[in-house]
């Protein structure tokens, strides 16, 4: 049998080229019917359909006995899902991806049940499918923190001296991370007054993106038991966009002695789709080579698996004055410093307990050069370089009405594993 992730493999659903969704990708997600009504149902993407898992006739469909019993995509959210591990995970995704095949006629010619279960995206809204009990989120991309760190203390300076020793990350708000598509009021703090130097009250006028990619944790580990670092991977269930949005002066004003706060806590959108480890599979490459210094022990990978994914990342931006989006940033998954597996290792290793559904979001990812620049203060360099566009248009920070999509995805050999995207709105202050 053809694996789940075999380039060659077909869907009995049209899929185009281009799409995020083919049969080698199947993300997790959640929704409800358009009008936002009734409970939420799990699901899977393939091509422009969501594949209802909750609709399914479960004991026909997924043969493993631990799915007949847990009944698992009954549930109105993943984490229970998440809990049970990698095995899990591999037999449901097979047994979707059997279902979904082109030469398998159970679904495919039963039409009433395909009515039933495959319904076009533009016919539901999606919904956060998981219940996110804590949310970290790291510093992981050098030239990211050499950037930003350049503007605040100058190029000698520009790391800190812990920097290259070990994933920086501070605890983050996990009951503000809102689904693709919410939109975000301004927020209001405080911050030193760049005319006066006091210290003042009010919207923040220097709103910003931060391009990043999250993971969501699997079974976890009990309290007082680190995860080792080559036993990482199977903890992480799958993938996501996560825009970190920012208040650079609250944040600049508020961030020492103990880091961002409030500059944080009013809202982080993450997308839709949750793509697992089994579809990027292919895509593994190295990360930047780590050497001097090299980490210490605890955080060593085994130096001949390759422990990230080619994922393309770009951003664009919309304004109210744009026919178009604006494309302002060009990145990718795979320039961070630290790895999602020695991010784990390192946020564990005190015994800290990693719970199901927790999200671990990987820290502003920038690439060599200023286009690949994953947010406006990198961008703008620090509000003194603004980005003009063809229209005339100008922006240093984000202004009233600016919408940011972010997307994410692996290119294969004519086809894609895709994240979708993440959008979200600035509004005004409340």
């Amino acid at each position: 049998m053809q694996k789940t992730n075999d380039p060659t493999l077909k869907s009995f659903i049209p899929v185009k080229p281009e799409s995020h969704f083919p049969i080698q990708n199947l993300p997790y997600g959640a929704f409800v019917p358009a009008d936002g009504s009734g409970e939420p149902h799990l699901c899977v993407a393939i091509g422009d359909f969501v594949l209802d898992l909750h609709a399914l006739p479960r004991e026909e469909y997924f043969q493993a006995s631990n799915f007949n019993s847990m009944d698992f995509f009954s549930r109105p959210t993943l984490n229970e899902f998440m809990g049970m591990g990698r095995k899990a995970w591999t037999e449901a995704r097979t047994a979707i991806s059997r279902l979904l095949r082109y030469d398998n006629p159970n679904l495919r010619d039963n039409h009433a049940l395909r009515e039933k279960v495959l319904i076009p995206m533009d016919k539901v809204r999606m919904v956060m499918p998981v219940d996110i009990g804590d949310y970290t989120d790291f510093y992981s991309s050098r030239e990211h923190a050499t950037n930003v760190g350049t503007m605040f203390r100058g190029k000698e300076h520009a790391l800190h001296p812990n920097w290259l020793h070990m994933p920086v990350a501070y605890h983050g708000r996990a009951s503000s991370v809102v689904i693709s598509g919410t939109d975000l009021y301004r927020p209001c703090g405080q911050m030193t007054d760049p005319e006066t130097g006091l210290t003042v009250f009010g919207p923040s006028r220097m709103l910003d993106f931060e391009l990043e990619v999250g993971f969501f944790a699997g079974p976890g580990n009990s309290l007082g038991r680190p995860i080792p670092v080559d036993q990482a991977g199977d903890h992480i269930f799958g993938l996501a966009l996560v825009n970190d949005w920012s208040a650079r002066d609250i944040q600049k004003w508020e961030y020492v002695p103990l880091g961002p706060f409030n500059s944080k806590n009013f809202g982080t959108s993450v997308s839709p789709w949750i793509v697992t480890l089994d579809a990027l599979e292919p895509f593994r490459t190295f990360g930047p080579e780590q050497t001097a210094p090299a980490p210490l022990p605890y955080l060593q990978s085994t130096p001949s698996r390759p422990h990230t994914f080619d994922i393309r990342l770009d951003v664009t931006l919309k304004c109210a004055a744009f026919l178009t989006p604006e494309r302002i940033c060009r990145s990718n998954f795979k320039y961070l410093y630290w790895n999602m597996c020695q991010q784990l290792a390192h946020h564990t290793v005190t015994g800290c307990n990693i719970r199901p559904g927790d999200l671990l979001a990987s820290g502003t990812i920038s690439g060599p050069g200023e286009t690949s620049s994953g947010s406006m203060l990198e961008l703008s360099h620090g509000g003194s370089k603004p980005l003009r566009f063809p229209n005339g248009e100008e922006r240093t920070f984000l202004e009233d009405g600016d919408e940011v999509t972010m997307t994410g995805w692996c290119q294969g050999d004519g086809y894609r594993v895709g994240f979708g995207e993440t959008k979200g709105k600035i509004l005004g202050i409340v």
